[in-house]
C-alpha cells in the first residue's frame, strides 16, 4: 500500500519534470539550458520539501551538503536533473528526475521521472517484475555512454553480453525494471543521489539492486560517495555476481 511518502515522491519527481521539459521547449545554448534546468529543479525541490516536509533533511546533488543530517531519522535524497548531458542535447530522452526517502537505515520511498518519455516510476505504484529472461541470449547490459566500466571486457569472457549505452542512471535502472534490457552495471563514480531513487523503486518491483561485490548500498553516509552498483532481476544476480567477482571486481 502506498503512503503519503510514496505519493509525495511521486508527485514532485513529475512536477519538476514538467518544469524542466517547459524550460527545454523554450530552447536555449545547451550549457545554459543545464545549468538552468539543475537550479531550477533543485530550487523547486528544495522549496516544495520545506514546505511539505519541514522536519525532514534534504540531501541534494545541487545543494549544500549538510552534515546535521546524520542525526536525521529522514533524508530526502534527490538529483534534481539526472543526465543534465543528455538533457542539453535536442531529441535525447534518457534523463530524469530523482527523488527518493532514506528513514532510519532504509529507503522507504522513491520515485523516477522521465519526463521526456512522459513515464514516472514509484513505489507509489510498484511496477511489476520484468518478464523472465530469455534462455540462450546474451545478457543485455545497460552501461554509461560516456564511461562504459572497463570490468565489462573481463565479465564478458565469463558471460555473453550485449552492451547497451545509455544516459542517466534513472533511465538506464528503468530499462530494467521495464524489461527494456537484463541488467544495469556501472563501476567508477556516483554518488547517492544517482541511485537511491532508482533503487527504491527496483527493490519495490522486486529487482536486486547492491553494489558489484554483493555487498548492501548503503545511504545517508558522511561521504555520499557510492562509486558502483548492480541492478537486475534477483534471479540474474547470482550469475552475475559470480561473474564480477572472477572478473575481478
Amino acid at each position: 500500500m502506498s503512503t503519503d511518502d510514496d505519493r509525495l515522491a511521486r508527485d514532485l519527481a513529475s512536477e519538476a519534470g514538467g518544469l524542466l521539459l517547459a524550460l527545454r521547449a523554450g530552447g536555449g545554448e545547451p550549457d545554459a539550458l543545464r545549468k538552468a534546468g539543475d537550479r531550477q529543479s533543485h530550487e523547486f525541490l528544495a522549496g516544495q520539501l520545506s514546505q511539505l516536509r519541514p522536519g525532514d533533511a534534504v540531501l541534494s546533488e545541487e545543494g549544500r551538503d549538510d552534515l546535521a543530517r546524520l542525526a536525521a531519522d529522514r533524508v530526502w535524497i534527490v538529483d534534481p536533473l539526472d543526465g543534465t548531458k543528455e538533457f542539453g542535447e535536442p531529441g535525447r530522452t534518457d534523463w530524469a528526475v530523482h527523488v527518493a526517502l532514506w528513514e532510519r537505515g532504509q529507503l522507504v520511498a522513491g520515485a523516477v521521472a522521465l519526463p521526456a518519455q512522459d513515464t514516472v516510476l514509484s513505489t507509489a505504484e510498484p511496477p511489476p517484475a520484468p518478464p523472465a529472461m530469455t534462455p540462450g541470449r546474451p545478457v543485455r547490459v545497460l552501461v554509461s555512454r560516456t564511461r562504459p566500466p572497463a570490468l565489462l571486457d573481463r565479465l564478458a569472457k565469463e558471460i555473453e553480453l550485449t552492451l547497451i549505452p545509455m544516459g542517466s542512471a534513472g533511465a538506464k535502472a528503468a530499462g530494467v525494471i521495464r524489461g527494456t534490457a537484463d541488467a544495469y552495471v556501472h563501476s567508477g563514480g556516483q554518488y547517492e543521489w544517482d541511485s537511491a531513487a532508482p533503487v527504491a523503486v527496483a527493490k519495490a518491483a522486486g529487482l536486486h539492486a547492491s553494489r558489484l561485490d554483493g555487498s548492501k548500498l548503503a545511504y545517508n553516509q558522511p561521504d555520499p560517495f557510492l562509486p558502483d552498483i548492480l541492478i537486475c532481476p534477483a534471479g540474474l544476480a547470482p550469475v552475475l555476481l559470480d561473474g564480477l567477482r572472477v572478473a575481478g571486481c
